[in-house]
């Protein structure tokens, strides 16, 4: 019987980054997932929507991988 995956996508907003793309931002939240058995798979730069009006704002797409079950 072959592994099953789940997957989770994090979206990092450059504001939440603290208006550069932070390391230490990227860290805590690499940190947060791996805590919960999350392993990074992906990080995707894209222009990630805002909450409010048209248009986006650059960000990154950070996707983790774990084992089902």
């Amino acid at each position: 019987m072959s592994q099953r995956y789940e997957y989770k996508v994090v979206e990092l907003r450059e504001k939440m980054l603290g208006g550069k793309m932070s390391g230490d931002r990227l860290e805590k939240v690499l940190n947060e997932q791996a805590s919960d058995g999350w392993q990074l798979k992906a990080i995707t730069a894209a222009e990630v929507k805002g909450r409010v009006g048209p248009g986006g704002v650059d960000g990154v797409l950070v996707t983790f991988e774990r084992p089902t079950g």
